[in-house]
């Protein structure tokens, strides 16, 4: 058999990267457009749920064509109460394949890629669908990949207006802090849903509930708004969809499966 390489990058090798915001957009809206053109292969996620802790692993599959040409697998470990032993509460690897043959190609910690890549097509949504002018960020949700939606967001429409809210106030404290510093401009701390999302030209829901639960009311919602949910468990209102004049997915299959998702109960 002849020699097989593996690469190998940590999380601190990607850090090492320093990815700018125009990189790690274009890198993701390339995959989308490949997926567009099908050259991609997308199974839809499957989830292992240890029953031990808070939490779940998200496996994830895919091949992508094109100059990419690589197949991949990436298990995304989602356990909320991991700021308890101060770790992030998403955590991933990825595993790259030669789509071929099968041969491994690379091991890379996916956790910071996970970020950005969750934020870059949450900003990719609203660079298509979000009204030219938007200037008012309402944002649930203060994970990992919350920082990236902000981040990307303002990156493409520098926000008069960036309102955060999450469950744990010194958490959405400490997330204003950092999008601040980051951002070069004041972030607005809200005390409930309605004040950060209500009139908002951009709304982005990434809460971490523990069941479906009506948080986000639709009367809360401006015409013309662009509304991102992809929190853990539903927690928009069951008429929210009749209010808008489109929905868009970025894969059927994955909204149709498991019980975890933001429009779970919408799907059903």
């Amino acid at each position: 058999m002849p020699e097989s390489w593996i690469d190998y990058l940590s999380r601190v090798d990607v850090e090492r990267l320093e990815l700018t915001n125009d990189e790690i957009l274009d890198a993701v809206e390339h995959g989308l457009r490949l997926q567009g053109q099908g050259e991609a292969v997308i199974e839809p996620r499957v989830h292992l749920e240890p029953g031990v802790s808070n939490g779940h692993f998200n496996v994830l599959r895919g091949s992508l064509g094109g100059a990419i040409d690589i197949a991949g697998v990436k298990v995304v470990g989602d356990f909320v109460d991991n700021y308890k032993v101060g770790m992030p509460s998403e955590l991933a690897l990825l595993n790259l394949m030669d789509r071929r043959t099968g041969q491994p190609r690379a091991v890379i910690d996916a956790s910071y890629l996970t970020d950005m890549r969750t934020g870059a097509v949450t900003a990719l949504g609203a660079k298509h669908l979000a009204r030219k002018g938007s200037k008012v960020l309402g944002h649930i949700g203060s994970r990992g990949t919350a920082y990236w939606n902000v981040r990307l967001l303002d990156h493409l429409f520098d926000f008069d207006e960036i309102r955060v809210h999450s469950l744990r106030p010194e958490s959405r404290e400490a997330f204003a802090r950092t999008l601040s510093e980051d951002l070069g401009k004041q972030v607005v701390v809200t005390t409930d849903w309605e004040s950060c999302v209500r009139g908002a030209d951009v709304i982005v829901e990434a809460s971490r509930l523990e069941r479906p639960e009506v948080k986000l009311h639709t009367e809360w919602i401006a015409p013309g708004a662009f509304v991102v949910p992809y929190g853990t468990m539903s927690a928009v209102d069951i008429n929210l969809l009749s209010i808008m004049d489109k929905v868009v997915v970025d894969d059927w299959g994955q909204c149709k499966s498991g019980k975890f998702g933001s429009l779970r109960a919408h799907v059903e």
